[in-house]
């Protein structure tokens, strides 16, 4: 979802932020994919979301690193008063198998005055070929397996979390570009008025000078220019600041901060009123329990407390395992070696037994895992309850944003035909500039108000698909 082209987020980098002279006065508009796909890329917090996945990648590594043949070999020498006691060399190769059992492979040879019996081996030195198989507590799931299959489902644990860390970027940044849109339509907005305002002081300074109006006009006309000059400087003053949030998600490669160049504007594209049907929000809602974030993390760690209580509950048996190794007395393997009467005449038997009497740390274990599953499973009850009704919640703002852009629109047009119809009467010489600027001022409330509506909308849209545990690809 969040692949990106290098090469054309490369050459968007270029457009948008090398110095303003070398495209004059051109603009260039910043669209809101566009904004994204800068974030995605370089953004040190969706650096640090790609980074869980890997992590978790190497936690698996570690915990399969339990299966790994292990090599070991000892040598213990004693001599006192010119005497060799024992000279012992003993080397083994362990090799865990994924279904309980051990194998084992070794060669020893020990000499000395002093040996003890049970270490005398022939000159050559005793080889074995064995294998150890738990028959109680192990058989079935044991340490390693238990970490493995936990390291497994932390991979899919790290990248629910990596794609909550990105919606959660995205949400920020996605708010602060419709911010930045609603400030850009306002000094535009401010920027026409005030040189509507402007040019009608012109106008009003030539009919007074002629005697076609009172000389008070022009100090109304004066004063509604000053008036508008005020609304752009404050509408000024939050464009640039919605500038800075905006440029604050803007990183280039090796962490380099980015800023937005002057002639950089945003698209209008994605606020538009985009009616959701009921089918729709039901499938949203299906969407949300099956892959949202939270509930993911929730239904995996209950899959790995699982696992453990598999374990804990393994631990309640006793511990026998049993050891069988064929010995050789050299280094190298004879076919002779497979023959039953050798096999019944040269091997090694061991049989081990444990069992705690009271097994309080191992019932104490089982019934705390348990009691997290319980936990964990209640959590998961009320987080999707609690994510079903902010989805529900946010459709509502959805609906009501909807239904009230409506009517804004038609104030806007009632607004603006009323202007009109001051303006004409102006002209004909039946009102006052005091009622024309007075319409114009209405205008422009109904206006600002339609803009923030839409900016409300659009992040109201952005919201609704984050509740739903994803951000929707504009």
């Amino acid at each position: 979802m969040y692949k990106i082209n290098h090469i054309k987020s490369l050459t968007l980098l270029l457009l948008l932020f090398i110095p303003a002279l070398v495209f004059g006065q051109e603009q260039k508009v910043l669209t809101l994919q566009e904004f994204h796909q800068i974030i995605l890329q370089h953004h040190p917090v969706a650096s640090q979301a790609a980074l869980l996945s890997e992590q978790a990648r190497q936690e698996l590594r570690i915990a399969r690193g339990t299966l790994d043949p292990v090599i070991a070999s000892k040598v213990y020498r004693k001599e006192f008063g010119g005497k060799e006691y024992y000279n012992l060399w003993n080397n083994t190769l362990y090799v865990p198998l994924w279904f309980g059992p051990e194998l084992k492979a070794g060669f020893e040879k020990n000499q000395g005055q002093y040996l003890n019996p049970e270490n005398t081996t022939p000159p050559d030195g005793l080889s074995s070929v064995g294998i150890s198989v738990p028959l109680g507590q192990g058989l079935f799931i044991d340490e390693r397996r238990a970490t493995i299959r936990q390291a497994r489902l932390m991979q899919d644990i790290a990248e629910a979390e990596r794609v909550k860390l990105i919606n959660k970027l995205l949400l920020q940044a996605t708010k602060d570009y419709w911010d930045w849109l609603f400030y850009y339509q306002q000094v535009q907005l401010y920027q026409e008025s005030v040189g509507l305002a402007d040019f009608r002081l012109k106008a009003v300074k030539a009919r007074a000078q002629e005697g076609d109006l009172a000389a008070i006009d022009t100090v109304e006309a004066l004063t509604e220019v000053q008036t508008r000059q005020v609304l752009l400087q404050e509408a000024l003053l939050g464009y640039n600041n919605s500038r800075l949030m905006v440029a604050t998600h803007l990183w280039a490669e090796n962490e380099t901060p980015l800023e937005l160049q002057e002639k950089t504007t945003p698209a209008a594209a994605g606020s538009e009123v985009a009616t959701l049907s009921a089918t729709d929000l039901k499938q949203l809602l299906e969407t949300a329990r099956t892959n949202h974030p939270d509930l993911r993390k929730l239904t995996l760690k209950g899959e790995q407390l699982q696992i453990e209580q598999r374990f804990a509950a393994d631990k309640l048996k006793p511990k026998l395992n049993v050891e069988y190794n064929l010995l050789q007395s050299d280094f190298y393997m004879r076919p002779e070696m497979w023959d039953n009467q050798f096999v019944s005449d040269n091997y090694k038997l061991g049989l081990s037994f444990s069992l705690p009497l009271f097994l309080r740390q191992e019932r104490g274990k089982l019934q705390l895992t348990k009691a997290k599953q319980q936990t964990n499973a209640l959590e998961q009850i009320q987080a999707s309850r609690e994510i079903e009704n902010n989805v529900l919640a946010a459709y509502n703002e959805w609906l009501a944003l909807e239904e009230q852009i409506r009517l804004q629109q038609q104030m806007v047009e009632n607004a603006n035909i009323l202007r009109n119809g001051e303006v004409t009467r102006f002209e004909n010489g039946e009102s006052s500039l005091f009622l024309v600027n007075s319409r114009e001022l209405k205008l422009l409330e109904a206006q600002v108000k339609l803009y923030n509506l839409q900016a409300k909308y659009a992040k109201a849209r952005t919201f609704l698909y984050w509740s739903a545990g994803s951000i929707e690809a504009e």
